[in-house]
Formats: C-alpha cells, structure tokens, sequence
C-alpha cells in the first residue's frame, strides 16, 4: 500500500503539521518537470528532521510524504486563491520564482489529479481533522502547529529577505490574540533572530481551516527563513551549527503553545 503519510499519535494536546515536507513524486509529475524542478528546490527541507525533538516533548506529528509539486496539501480542495498577488495553488503551475514547473505538454491529466486529491491530499486532512478531534475530546481542546520552511529571498513572492519566524494565525481568526503575543514574546527574546506576525505569511488552509479559537482549537503557522539551520541552495545541505539554536527557540515556542493552553484550560 502506497504510504502517502506519517503519523505519530503523542500524549499531549499539541499536533505538529508538516504538509510540505515530502519528496515523493508519481510518475506522471517526475517525468513532466522541467530540469530546475527536478531538485525539489520548493520543499521544506528537513522540518521532521529540525523538528525531531517534538515526539519526545509528546506531541502528536504528521507528515507529507509526496512532495508539494504533486498536489499541495496547505491548499483547499476547491482551489480557491489564498494570497493576494503571486502564489502558487492546489497543482502548482510554477516554481516559486515563477518559472513553469512542467514541460509543455506534460503537465498531468486532470484524473491523474483527481487520484491525487482522493488518495494524498484526503488522507492528510482526514488525519488532521481525526487528531484534533480525538486531542478535543480527551483534553477540552487542542492545539496544531503547521511547521514549515521558505528560502529567505523568493523575489517573485515577496519583497527583500524573509524574517526568520514568520508567525501566521491568519490576521487573529486561528488562534487566541493572547497566544499570539505570548509567541512574538518568545521570538522578539531571541537574541540574533527577526520575526513578524502575519506578515507575508498568515497561515495557509490548514491554519485557516482547522484554527477555531471559538471552539477551543488554535492554530498557528510557522514560515521559517531556511537560512537559520540549512544551506538554501542545492545539495540544500542541513547545517548542525545553525539549526540547532533554531531548535531551542522552536522549542521555546511550542512549550509557550502548551504552557499557555495548560494555564488558559486548568
């Protein structure tokens, strides 16, 4: 059976969401892409290995394992446009930097996509949807951050260089307005560090979709800058000595995340 994602079910109320990490391709989308795609250059590269210490603080995860040049799973089914000005969609059309992502006359047939909503981008939310539900039920709510990653320069998308956390929650609709400013805090106190609060980055359909604060599910989107723990150009090398102090401001944030639901809910 084609294995279309990870799931690690945690003890916590915490889910961490990676929908752009993976690097599978099917045969239709490997053989169409133009030869600067052919190196997955639009991944998030290495979240589950930068976010590795989420399953020991007992966090739930899941994981993308097709890549986002496949069908991408932080956009709704119905494709509707999530940013103003350039942005790429539910079957992305170009890279990033707006070059065409497929061969002319290889882009893959409208039931080859069809295949790939129902058996990748489904199982991914039905997995979202399932968790948060079942972390509501035991805790009295439920918190999901959706970890993802972005070359600090994409002038094709946004102007200048990229803060280094990009906190979205979707301009205050996916989460409380007091967990917002307790994160800006973690941020703004680590030294060497940018960031912004729903900058260019607001948080994508998953952070809008399944963020309710009314009903007790909070949601927040990292965007990081890649340049705070890897090489941003091909082999796109991991870098120990960068990432691991982004790892302990990441840790920093997520144990705000808990350690405000814990104080707001018991």
């Amino acid at each position: 059976m084609d294995k279309v994602l990870s799931f690690h079910q945690g003890r916590l109320p915490l889910l961490v969401s990676m929908p752009h990490a993976g690097l599978k391709l099917t045969p239709a989308v490997r053989d169409g892409l133009v030869p600067a795609a052919r190196s997955l250059p639009d991944t998030d590269w290495h979240i589950p290995r930068l976010y590795d210490f989420v399953r020991g603080m007992g966090a739930s995860v899941v994981a993308a394992e097709y890549s986002r040049f496949v069908i991408d799973l932080n956009r709704p089914e119905d494709d509707q446009p999530l940013y103003v000005g350039a942005t790429t969609g539910l079957f992305p059309a170009t890279l990033f930097d707006g070059e065409p992502l497929f061969e002319h006359g290889k882009v893959p047939s409208a039931a080859e996509r069809a295949g790939y909503l129902e058996s990748i981008w489904r199982p991914y939310h039905d997995t979202l949807r399932n968790e948060l539900a079942r972390l509501k039920a035991e805790f009295g709510y439920a918190l999901l951050w959706d970890a993802h990653s972005i070359r600090s320069h994409v002038p094709h998308l946004f102007d200048g260089k990229l803060p280094d956390f990009n906190l979205g929650t979707f301009n205050g609709a996916s989460c409380d307005a007091e967990l917002a400013e307790r994160l800006k805090a973690v941020c703004a106190g680590a030294l060497g560090y940018t960031h912004v609060l729903n900058g260019r980055f607001k948080g994508g359909h998953i952070t809008r979709h399944y963020g309710d604060p009314a009903q007790d599910i909070h949601a927040v989107q990292l965007e990081l800058a890649q340049s705070t723990y890897m090489e941003e150009v091909e082999p796109f090398t991991y870098r120990e000595d960068l990432a691991e102090p982004t790892q302990g401001v990441l840790r920093g944030l997520l144990e705000e995340v808990l350690g405000w639901a814990q104080r707001r809910y018991n």
